[in-house]
């Protein structure tokens, strides 16, 4: 049975950089006046838009020969943070990068051994820093750029000292105060022990640390090994309390200082980590740990399937962090030119900050080409809202966003080891007849197209357009899952769900569960991109057929969780007049149904 009838235009390792920018209602007042408060006074709101810089821990990280020549990590010094600025200030500044940040190991030497301050705060390595990481910093700004420091959540474990250690500023608090008296461990490597926020102490060594890093002159904090997430569970890990505390040390000291959350954050507290931070880590590390800083298969490739879920989190003052995008290096990089353009593409219309990180010293002339590109840059930095994936989680895939002006970005991926064609039809986004399209890798405009963009893609290729509609909304028929005319089949069943259009879906689809839609109507006979509105807290597979016909396999992605919903648009073959539309789960477990989008022409 028809429901409605409307028109619509669519709208690791050690380690994790988190730049998470204030929330709202950051204090305005300076630093103390000690502090080297460098280009924060007058800046603009932290994380208004997706940051942009270089980070140390990919190379610092490599295998790739001749990067660590002095052992695991040893990459990381002065001498080399501040030739990477120097590159970055002469080659990118001008295109908006300006973060330096600087990763895990400042206060450990090349033995892994760390320094800690009569405080139990972190000190640095005087043969890595050798004039301190205050010195540093004021260097960065005197080139014009930010300067970006680590830590790991929690007390680490070395800077107990048996409970002694006195903290700043807070009159008899010592290291024994601010944890839990069976010093249980957290973060993602159980190197720290637990902070006790319910020990007014905690809160003052979390200050103690946020008002050092402001008197050092740092605009950004990577707080890594946060959990729910990390691949950690259970109470321990739960570092809510650890963020929501660096969140208010930070707002008391002044100084606008970006927090970003590292890695592989729990999406059930996104809500969290968008209230009191300003970017958090989505996936695992983007580094293959090998002789090369990523491959394809670890782990570039993974955020086609795991950024989807995280699309509706980002918008200013906190954003989706995808992790380092290094294409700027060729051989050292280890992907193909396809692959560095397709990673670059996904990261500009997700609108995930954009920090290499690779050697800027020897850049090529590809990888400077797509670092540099103005309007690829421009769909990450201006205010086109972070594209979402239109097509279901299938090896060639269509993304899009519609952008204020009217116009939508729109990208091709074709994700198969084998080259594809690629097809955008522009009913999947809203509208139907002629637009304009223009491609923004090559700077060209490629004419007025009719109904669709298709593209011929190498493997792992991709495409990035701006098109601008010259047609008419696309008009479509909703058909509720729930409806009695449908045939339920296996253990399908209706269920309640105050997210979906009509407050029930149909679930239970699995191992031979079905739905049929008994009376899809439409008025003539064509391929119709169908709208599928479906719930799934993981990604999931269904095979949809028309009439009997022969079923087409799609992955779902997943929604986040069991209580959201998100739409795929899948071709599906119908005929003139009345037809059934069948998702079957087959011997897999399929996604829950709340309704189906048939435009009303093809």
């Amino acid at each position: 049975m028809r429901s409605s009838s409307y028109s619509v235009l669519p709208a690791r390792g050690l380690r994790a950089v988190v730049v998470l920018a204030l929330a709202a209602g950051l204090a305005t007042t300076a630093p103390a006046a000690h502090a080297d408060t460098g280009n924060a006074i007058g800046s603009p709101v932290v994380a208004a838009k997706p940051y942009m810089g270089w980070s140390s821990w990919s190379m610092q990280s490599s295998k790739y020969p001749g990067l660590n020549p002095d052992g695991d990590y040893s990459y990381l010094t002065e001498a080399n943070v501040l030739g990477q600025a120097n590159a970055l200030a002469a080659k990118l500044k001008d295109y908006g990068y300006e973060y330096v940040n600087i990763d895990a190991g400042w206060w450990r030497d090349q033995d892994w051994k760390p320094e800690f301050d009569q405080y139990a705060r972190q000190k640095a390595d005087p043969e890595r820093f050798p004039r301190g990481m205050k010195a540093v910093a004021h260097d960065l700004h005197a080139k014009g750029l930010k300067a970006g420091i680590y830590l790991p959540v929690g007390l680490e474990k070395e800077a107990y000292n048996d409970g002694r250690s006195p903290i700043w500023n807070a009159g008899g608090c010592t290291t024994a105060d601010i944890v839990y008296d069976d010093l249980r461990t957290t973060n993602g490597w159980d190197s720290a022990y637990k902070i006790d926020f319910s020990d007014p102490c905690a809160q003052k060594y979390v200050d103690s640390q946020a008002w050092m890093f402001a008197d050092w002159g740092y605009d950004f904090l990577k707080l890594d090994g946060v959990g729910p997430g990390s691949f950690k569970s259970g109470e321990n890990y739960d570092n809510v309390a650890d963020v929501a505390a660096w969140q208010k040390a930070i707002a008391a000291t002044g100084r606008p200082i970006h927090l970003e959350l590292s890695w592989s954050l729990d999406i059930g507290h996104a809500a969290d980590w968008r209230k009191y931070s300003n970017g958090w880590r989505i996936d695992t590390d983007v580094e293959c740990y090998c002789n090369t800083l990523v491959s394809w298969e670890n782990s570039v490739d993974d955020r086609w399937a795991d950024a989807p879920a995280w699309t509706r989190q980002a918008g200013p003052g906190g954003w989706n962090d995808l992790d380092a995008l290094n294409v700027g290096n060729g051989e050292m990089d280890g992907l193909t030119k396809a692959e560095r353009q397709s990673y670059a593409t996904l990261w500009a219309i997700a609108k995930s900050p954009l920090y290499t990180g690779d050697d800027l010293t020897r850049l090529d002339s590809y990888g400077l080409s797509l670092l540099t590109n103005r309007e690829v840059i421009a769909v990450n930095q201006g205010d086109t809202p972070p594209a979402h994936l239109v097509t279901a989680s299938d090896p060639q895939q269509v993304w899009a966003a519609k952008n204020p002006d009217g116009t939508y970005t729109v990208a091709l991926f074709n994700l198969a080891d084998a080259p594809a064609a690629v097809t955008a039809d522009f009913s999947a986004l809203g509208f139907t007849g002629k637009a304009a399209v223009r491609d923004l890798w090559n700077h060209e405009n490629l004419g007025v197209h009719q109904n669709k963009i298709t593209q011929a893609l190498p493997a792992h290729g991709s495409r990035l357009f701006t098109v601008a509609p010259k047609g008419t909304a696309v008009s479509l028929t909703g058909y509720e899952a729930e409806s009695g005319d449908n045939t339920l089949g296996g253990r399908a069943s209706v269920g309640d769900c105050s997210a979906c259009s009509g407050g029930k879906k149909v679930g239970n689809l699995y191992l031979g569960g079905k739905l049929t839609f008994n009376d899809v109507v439409v008025p003539q006979a064509g391929t119709y991109q169908v709208r599928i509105s479906y719930v799934s807290g993981d990604a999931r597979p269904a095979s949809v057929s028309a009439n009997g016909g022969g079923a087409v396999r799609h992955t779902f992605a997943s929604t986040g969780d069991w209580g959201t919903v998100s739409t795929a648009t899948v071709p599906v073959q119908l005929k003139a007049g009345t037809n059934t539309l069948t998702i079957d789960s087959g011997s897999d477990y399929a996604p829950d149904i709340d309704r189906i989008d048939v435009p009303k022409s093809s």
